[in-house]
């Protein structure tokens, strides 16, 4: 994408949250629910397309462009960079690499229009981060499939029309017995049981989703038999860009908030900011915001060069995670007893911030990837 056209994207996303989302985000948060008439009209805007193929509906994007729009929309509520995210990365991005032109037409694109919504249910309450490791698991019955077990912490339970999901045939098999399948939300033996009052990404209606002897097609297989754990993994590194992407746009709007609240609160007769403490931990929120961000244009821009980005995609969700943590923290001590009060944002901010040091694999798991990498025990392409 041309410059030009990549600025004018992203000033038109940041409008529209400036404009649509920014009046309503409190209030849902506290609701947790997105209103759909706001999917409706980010649809209409074709917000939803990304980097997703334009013949299935998409827009096509480079990833640098990509992770400059979900930042910014993140600026102002990153719940709508994950749906934003959604048909490039989790959900749609095993779809793009590995679905029948059938499966393409039919769920990725719908997806990239934003006329339907999916979820990716990858985790489980025992294996976490181990995809190799679940114990959901199938079954073959003549031409069909029959699936059992259980996935938790999935997301979009609410507006999902769909699930993309895992099983394995075989546990000792491990990666080599796992199948993705898609399985329709009005599929006889699906259940879904949302959690209600997180501690943070309150809108998005996540929670576990149970299969009782749920019977699936061929047409529903994504991939290849066993070949799961490669449709799995096809869209972790862009997830983890998307993660990187929201974290430094929640951070950016934790420093903003906290750069126009010193400069109007007094004590000791002088606004906060003109004190040395104060000014210690702009400072450090700045430099933090600054690198997190060129770790996810550098990861951006490895992608669009072909390359996985898998050590990239790791430093930046990292980074950007803990930054953002850091960043809501010394904004809401900027703030004082104000952050407390739900008349400001950063209460918001500070609670969601913790949360992305988790998704996408929680940092410590990223800590050890990449220093697997950087010793040679794993490759870094």
């Amino acid at each position: 994408m041309q410059a030009a056209d990549a600025a004018a994207l992203v000033e038109l996303v940041g409008d529209f949250a400036r404009r649509e989302i920014a009046p309503r985000v409190a209030d849902y948060d506290r609701a947790e629910s997105i209103p759909r008439d706001l999917l409706d009209k980010m649809a209409g805007l074709g917000f939803f397309g990304g980097a997703v193929d334009p013949a299935y509906g998409g827009l096509g994007l480079d990833y640098v462009t990509y992770a400059r729009v979900i930042e910014e929309v993140s600026k102002t509520c990153h719940v709508m960079g994950v749906l934003m995210s959604m048909p490039t990365s989790l959900v749609g991005g095993g779809i793009a690499a590995f679905g029948t032109p059938e499966q393409k037409e039919k769920y990725l694109r719908p997806l990239a229009e934003g006329t339907a919504f999916g979820a990716a249910g990858v985790t489980e309450p025992r294996s976490g981060s181990d995809v190799a490791g679940m114990e959901t698991s199938y079954e073959k019955r003549g031409s069909e499939f029959v699936l059992n077990g259980a996935k938790a912490w999935i997301s979009n339970l609410d507006i999902a029309d769909f699930i993309v999901t895992f099983a394995t045939v075989d546990r000792s098999l491990k990666h080599r017995g796992v199948t993705g399948f898609i399985i329709p939300r009005d599929t006889p033996g699906l259940s879904l049981a949302p959690y209600k009052d997180k501690l943070g990404f309150r809108p998005l209606s996540t929670g576990d989703v149970i299969l009782q002897d749920v019977v699936l097609g061929p047409e529903n297989v994504l991939g290849m038999e066993g070949e799961g754990f490669r449709v799995a993994m096809s869209a972790v590194e862009r997830g983890r860009l998307s993660v990187a992407s929201r974290a430094v746009g929640l951070s950016q709007a934790a420093m903003d908030d906290a750069v126009s609240f010193a400069k109007i609160r007094e004590a000791f007769g002088n606004t906060i900011s003109n004190f040395q403490i104060v000014q210690s931990k702009i400072t450090d929120m700045a430099v933090g915001i600054r690198t997190a961000r060129l770790l996810v244009q550098d990861a951006a821009r490895e992608m669009d060069e072909g390359g996985r980005a898998r050590q990239s995609t790791s430093m930046a969700k990292m980074y950007a995670s803990d930054v953002a943590q850091r960043t809501t923290t010394d904004s809401m001590q900027i703030h004082g007893a104000a952050g407390v009060s739900p008349e400001y944002r950063i209460g918001r901010l500070y609670r969601d911030a913790k949360v992305f040091q988790i998704v996408e694999g929680s940092n410590d798991l990223h800590r050890a990837l990449i220093a697997e990498m950087e010793l040679g025990i794993r490759t870094k392409s």
